[in-house]
């Protein structure tokens, strides 16, 4: 059966690619287009299987990639003979199939053929096998990173709080990044007093939509703010929430597992689809960041306040999350103090949680306000600014369960 490709090339190559095409035995050309506007109305149009793209392809970038996957159509980059830029721009972009124009029919046939072979594999790497780009040629590849994404219902649980003092525990024993991608209020630059026009999240993703983003780039963005914690600062501004887009941010956290050991994402609280709120399901979607963030991490954090409005969000938080892709969640219960549910705080909101939520393997935080303002004033984390307080040590055990726990006499020192 005839394979439908529809063709948005370089105009000094393209009829003679358009002609090998028409000369293979599985494959003809549907459309020619002039541009990628003409390229997407036509995949929406469903007038192609396969689309073929040249690097120099204005506007190319990897959400309109994410397009035409959403119309069923696969898509394969064709590069002149010799431009090793231009290829090495649309492996970048995420395409695992790349023709040179001066292919014979035949080979034309065989690569794709190969597109339904790679097709949902794993992203593509550069030379040095890390994700397109490197930091130091002849490392050998890290080990993977751990993404712990960090998520909790509306009305400030305390999400930031423990992301960044988890990261800057795991930090202690591992390389972290810290990723800020809360589109409704991001605060970590706040909280770790950094300039909150500091380039961050969006300069990643945008040079992720671009097929620019390498392990180098991401750590120029990324800087160590203490030695082993890097962070990915959010939007400066909550508006700017359209410029992160789910191909984007999941690539980023693609790069950043061969940066570090440890990626602590902080999200947003919302997890609704907007594309049940609209028609238009190809428009950017304010709460992709979040919903992208939990289907890509390994392990999530769920933080709920202990009062009694509190914990009956985070039951209904933890039911909601049953219809989003997410690993299974550990549940923190923050703030924990007698004032708001009386005498053995712990117990008894074990005890309602197991009873009512069926929650039994439950972490608490102690509440300690004055550690906390000590620390945002300062700019610090709790591990530099009140190490000994009993919140620091809660979030150390918290960190113990993804790291090897530090030497006591290591945490006593600092």
């Amino acid at each position: 059966m005839t394979r439908q490709v529809i063709a948005a090339l370089d105009a000094s190559w393209e009829s003679e690619l358009v002609a090998a095409v028409e000369g293979t035995a599985g494959y003809t050309v549907a459309r020619r287009c002039a541009d990628l506007a003409d390229l997407l109305a036509a995949a929406a149009a469903g007038h192609g299987e396969i689309a073929l793209v040249s690097a120099d392809l204005r506007a190319l970038d990897r959400p309109a990639l994410h397009e035409l996957a959403s119309h069923g159509v696969e898509a394969a980059g064709v590069v002149g003979p010799g431009d090793e830029p231009g290829e090495l721009r649309l492996r970048q972009l995420g395409l695992q199939v790349v023709l040179r124009a001066d292919l014979a029919s035949h080979e034309i046939d065989d690569a794709l053929d190969s597109l339904e072979a790679v097709h949902g594999g794993p992203p593509p790497t550069g030379p040095d096998g890390l994700a397109g780009g490197h930091l130091d040629d002849g490392a050998a590849p890290p080990t993977p990173a751990t993404v712990i994404a960090v998520w909790g219902p509306t009305g400030a649980p305390g999400r930031t709080t423990v992301a960044v003092n988890l990261a800057a525990e795991l930090a202690l024993r591992e390389p972290t990044l810290l990723v800020d991608l809360d589109t409704y209020g991001s605060s970590i630059a706040q909280v770790l007093g950094l300039l909150d026009e500091a380039p961050g999240v969006a300069a990643a993703t945008r040079a992720a939509d671009q097929g620019g983003l390498d392990l180098a780039g991401l750590a120029r963005v990324a800087p160590e703010v203490s030695p082993g914690l890097r962070v990915l600062t959010g939007l400066p501004r909550a508006g700017r929430w359209t410029e992160l887009r789910a191909p984007s941010v999941a690539h980023v956290l693609a790069t950043a597992r061969g940066l570090v050991r440890f990626v602590v994402v902080d999200c947003g609280f919302a997890i609704e689809d907007d594309e049940e709120l609209s028609y238009d399901t190809l428009a950017p979607r304010r709460n992709a960041a979040t919903l992208t963030a939990l289907e890509e991490a390994d392990e999530l954090v769920v933080v709920g306040t202990a009062d009694p409005i509190g914990l009956q969000r985070l039951v209904r938080a933890v039911q909601d999350l049953a219809s989003v892709p997410s690993p299974r969640a550990r549940v923190v219960v923050n703030r924990v103090r007698p004032t708001s549910v009386g005498p053995r705080p712990e117990r008894r909101i074990a005890e309602a949680l197991g009873r009512f939520a069926g929650m039994d393997d439950l972490t608490f935080l102690p509440l300690d306000q004055p550690s906390l303002d000590a620390a945002v004033f300062a700019g610090t984390t709790l591990a530099e600014s009140a190490p000994q307080s009993a919140l620091r040590r809660a979030l150390a055990t918290l960190a113990d369960g993804y790291a090897a726990p530090l030497p006591e006499r290591r945490r006593r020192r600092r």
